[in-house]
């Protein structure tokens, strides 16, 4: 009870009593004011022991951060929260003696746990690189990105092209997050070298090589080679269990013959050899990774939204004329322009140009994926998140995560040359079975997720996959640096997938 309280109880009057006088309360009760002095003053000693001597409640955490799917928002937040603790980069004094040693004890140790059950986790070390090589170009990507509208000389935004093959950030961004924060559970970074099964190199080829002046960049290119081929693990391996992101077809091209021992991460492997010289690229020992899409996701609810909108049969949107490869682009516009139902518009990747190609692949049932410059295409990840069928017209393409992956579950299949012949290819997806279309359409909604790069990575997003692929070359890569290391040089001519001429897929 209050004082006010106190005061407004001891002057309230009846009807009855009205206009009579009493005297004061004090020397009317006495005992009762002494009693409610006392009571008065057993609450406030009580509230006082309360609050002194009970327990705090506990803090209240804030809530996880949500899942973010967008670059420049990733980044945003990635740059702005505390710096990550270094890891300690420095090798022991004989790094090959010790990693012998961690393989031993893993190899002899208990003989019950010597084959786990299940996979052991990738444990990956990653380089701490100069601050140039990495957190520098993220920040000069993100201070120029709003000012800037730098076209390539195909006129897609430069900056766009940087998102489009950001997946050295993603990779990385998650890989030195701290581990509480880390959803996926099949790869772990370690500290010390000699734990290693990989090693991890953090430099931004793609951002250097569109934002900086070629020679600037050209320079740059050279000091990152020095710096990784000086690390004893490089040199013990030669590069065969460095990872190097390389993923924009131009990226890192001025010094590429030096590190082509190394696992790249590559959009494609294109054999025209416009991009990647024979010998420097192929499946045994490179990982194929998804762009990142230019759309938005479009889920379940969307894709049933969207199905009665789908009037389009088959819609293409982008660069009509493209060089090496891309030339059958020019003979499927001759052959589709006129066609009924069918939409064929040149654009590109700006912000204009994301809300027509969304807008055109949500009311199309099949997508257009010809080849570009080089066997793939981003469109084509556009098209999976897109709920559009992609229909890929480009016989050499390499795809992400192939042996994880059955893409026939989602996409159509076509020779090019059939697909230029006169009438075949719009008379074949007519004759496609209703039942065949709404399969396909719902595989897409289920492997959508493995296209979408996020923060934190989601377990079997493209980052899990592409360390369950790149956890599937362990002792091919083990056998070689081995086996390198116990040949005389030079002693005979033994050729092996290291020393082909090209890549050729074909099966004989």
């Amino acid at each position: 009870m209050t004082p006010a309280s106190t005061e407004l109880c001891s002057t309230r009057q009846s009807p009855a009593m009205a206009g009579k006088q009493f005297p004061s309360l004090a020397h009317a009760r006495p005992a009762s004011s002494r009693c409610l002095l006392a009571v008065g003053a057993l609450i406030l000693f009580s509230a006082v022991y309360f609050l002194l001597l009970s327990p705090s409640p506990p803090r209240t955490l804030p809530s996880p951060s949500t899942t973010t799917t967008s670059f420049v928002a990733s980044l945003d937040r990635f740059l702005d929260s505390p710096p990550r603790p270094a890891a300690s980069s420095a090798p022991p004094g004989d790094l090959d003696a010790a990693i012998r040693k961690d393989e031993e004890a893993r190899l002899y140790g208990d003989p019950g746990s010597a084959w786990p059950a299940a996979p052991a986790p990738l444990r990956v070390f990653v380089y701490e690189m100069p601050r140039k090589f990495t957190y520098d170009l993220l920040r000069l990507f993100r201070d120029s990105y709003r000012q800037t509208d730098n076209l390539t000389s195909n006129g897609s935004p430069v900056h766009r092209l940087i998102e489009q093959h950001s997946i050295d950030y993603w990779l990385w961004a998650d890989l030195i997050a701290p581990e509480s924060q880390r959803l996926l559970k099949n790869v772990i970074r370690v500290e010390r070298q000699e734990e290693a099964d990989i090693f991890y190199v953090p430099f931004f080829t793609t951002i250097s090589y569109f934002l900086l002046e070629k020679q600037e960049c050209k320079a740059l290119y050279r000091e990152a080679l020095k710096w990784i081929t000086d690390q004893p693990a490089w040199k013990r391996s030669e590069g065969r269990d460095h990872i190097i992101p390389v993923h924009h077809p131009w990226s890192f091209k001025s010094v590429r013959r030096f590190v082509k021992k190394a696992i790249w991460l590559l959009p494609d492997m294109d054999s025209t050899g416009n991009w990647y010289k024979p010998g420097q690229v192929y499946l045994e020992k490179d990982v194929i990774l998804p762009y990142v899409p230019n759309v938005d996701l479009c889920d379940y609810k969307c894709v049933s939204e969207t199905q009665s909108k789908r009037s389009t049969l088959l819609f293409f949107r982008g660069r009509l004329k493209r060089n090496a490869g891309g030339k059958i682009r020019s003979k499927l516009v001759t052959e589709l322009k006129d066609a009924e139902d069918i939409v064929i518009e040149e654009g590109t990747a700006g912000a204009e140009g994301k809300v027509a190609a969304q807008n055109g692949m949500r009311k199309s049932l099949f997508c257009l994926n010809p080849a570009g410059d080089t066997p793939s295409s981003a469109r084509l990840f556009d098209a999976i998140v897109s709920g559009c069928i992609p229909v890929i017209v480009s016989d050499e393409l390499e795809l992400p995560f192939e042996g994880i992956l059955d893409y026939s579950k989602i996409a159509l299949f076509v020779s090019s040359s059939d697909a230029v012949q006169p009438g075949w290819l719009v008379k074949y997806l007519r004759g496609i079975d209703i039942k065949v279309i709404k399969e396909l359409q719902s595989n897409l909604v289920k492997y959508s997720r493995h296209f979408i790069y996020s923060s934190p990575a989601q377990p079997l997003g493209p980052e899990d996959l592409t360390w369950r692929m790149i956890a599937g070359k362990l002792v091919s890569i083990k056998l070689h640096i081995q086996r390198s290391r116990r040949v005389v040089r030079e002693s005979r001519s033994v050729c092996t997938c290291e020393c082909r001429a090209g890549n050729n897929t074909r099966l004989l």
